[in-house]
């Protein structure tokens, strides 16, 4: 097997000597070839031109930012094709929650998680799953500003997407890792209890729209699952959307309530391992679902696969089934 191994230089859990361990085994197993990443969407472009090299697998050494550009690059250079004809995806995690990892059940330690892919590769072990896709198409004009300008795009992702509060903690957090704050479940609890008294909580600005049933107004944010857990506090799994798989539909849980009694025992209800659904007459639930909208009265943060991706008005939602093959 040829594989290609991309390497996140600045992923938060390795270091150099690891990352050499590490390309030594896999180098043992396979016909490896080695490139670091360089800019943000380099994976993308690196990954995208895989099967025309003749790679059989794509290896990513990286956070979760890391492997959603890498994804994208496989699926992109290969729109039409199964998942057997793309490459194979391998996944090492290297970064601080490392949540795709986590939710295919690869262990969090990079050393660990090498000698699992190893087994897969020693008994040929793969498992086809499906990802999501967001599409966005904002008007950009105000209302004296002349003809109106669209921006459109769209991105897979592999666990979830979020409009709303959530977006803006990411946001957040990605301002204050560019000061130099390293990335932890501390960073991400305390500026999510800073953000929270800061935040819209009178004026939900999202409903959902499904084809074929009433529209769902009045939501506060939204999140958009396509595996379970969600993220990680630490070694505890969060569990808002605990049926979401990768073999299902997409789900989506909203919030229709941002007091803090409310989120408060919404979040009690989500963490750790679960597995029935949160109650609450304010909660909004809608499982394995092939295509919804979620349209906002203004522009919203919005987030994919932890990735904030600035602020938008409606983002489209579709389950992309059998998309990729992993070795684990």
């Amino acid at each position: 097997m040829r594989a290609l191994l991309l390497v996140n230089p600045k992923a938060t859990s390795t270091n150099q000597r690891t990352r050499d361990v590490l390309i030594r085994a896999l180098g043992a197993a396979v016909d490896l070839s080695v490139e670091e990443t360089g800019y943000r969407g380099h994976a993308a472009v690196l990954s995208g031109t895989a099967h025309a090299k003749g790679f059989d697998a794509v290896a990513v050494l990286g956070g979760d930012g890391t492997i959603n550009e890498v994804v994208n690059g496989l699926l992109d250079g290969q729109p039409a094709a199964s998942a057997a004809g793309r490459p194979k995806l391998i996944v090492i995690p290297g970064g601080s929650a490392n949540v795709f990892a986590r939710a295919l059940g690869l262990p969090n330690d990079p050393v660990e998680a090498t000698g699992a892919v190893l087994e897969a590769l020693r008994d040929e072990r793969s498992r086809t799953i499906g990802l999501g896709q967001a599409i966005w198409h904002d008007d950009t004009a105000g209302p004296d500003q002349g003809p109106s300008t669209d921006q459109q795009g769209s991105r897979y992702f592999t666990f979830c997407a979020g409009l709303g509060y959530d977006a803006e903690v990411v946001r957040a957090v990605e301002g204050l890792r560019s000061a130099g704050y390293k990335a932890s479940p501390t960073l991400y609890v305390n500026t999510a209890l800073r953000h929270f008294f800061v935040t819209d909580r009178r004026h939900p600005a999202i409903r959902l729209v499904r084809p074929r049933q009433p529209e769902t107004p009045g939501i506060f944010m939204a999140i958009v699952s396509n595996a379970s857990p969600w993220t990680f506090a630490g070694s505890r799994p969060i569990n808002p959307t605990p049926w979401a798989g990768f073999e299902t539909g997409l789900d989506v849980i909203g919030l229709r309530r941002m007091g803090i009694a409310s989120v408060l025992g919404f979040i009690h209800q989500i963490i750790g391992e679960r597995s029935g659904l949160p109650r609450g007459k304010h909660l909004v639930q809608v499982h394995d679902e092939q295509e919804f909208t979620l349209a906002a009265v203004r522009p919203l943060a919005f987030q994919l696969d932890g990735d904030y991706l600035g602020e938008h008005e409606w983002v489209t939602f579709r389950s992309i089934p059998d998309a990729l093959q992993v070795l684990v």
